[in-house]
Parts: C-alpha cells; sequence; structure tokens
C-alpha cells in the first residue's frame, strides 16, 4: 500500500489525487471522479471536496492503494 503524506488535518479527495500523481492538476477532478472508480475506506466516493484524514484508506482500480499518514 502506498502511502501519502499530509501535514494538516485534512486533505480533500481532489488533492488527495494531485498529492498522489493520479491527476495533473485539481481541475481534472471532477472529470476522473466521474470516469473511475474510487474508494474511500472501501465505500465508492464521487466527492472532490471529501475529506481525508489521517488512517484513511484509498483504492482505485487500476491505480493502487493509498492510505493518509502524518507527513510530520
Amino acid at each position: 500500500m502506498n502511502q501519502i503524506k499530509i501535514r494538516d488535518e485534512f486533505v480533500t479527495l481532489g488533492q488527495f489525487l494531485k498529492l498522489a500523481d493520479i491527476i495533473g492538476s485539481g481541475g481534472q477532478a471532477k472529470w476522473f471522479l466521474q470516469e473511475y472508480e474510487v474508494y474511500v475506506n472501501e465505500e465508492l466516493e464521487d466527492r472532490r471536496g471529501r475529506k481525508l484524514y489521517i488512517g484513511d484508506e484509498v483504492d482505485i482500480p487500476g491505480e493502487g492503494r493509498f492510505e493518509i499518514v502524518t507527513g510530520e
């Protein structure tokens, strides 16, 4: 499982996609979430504003599994 480090309390799903190098810019998040299945803690999610906290897991079939961890 890949780890994505954050320094703040949370990141949005759109920010996460950029941090994980899945999309090139934040503007692509809406399109990506319409075209691909993204699971947050095993639940299908399509809201780019969904807050992700430390310990949350994101699964994107074909891209990998990711865990949000502290960057401090």
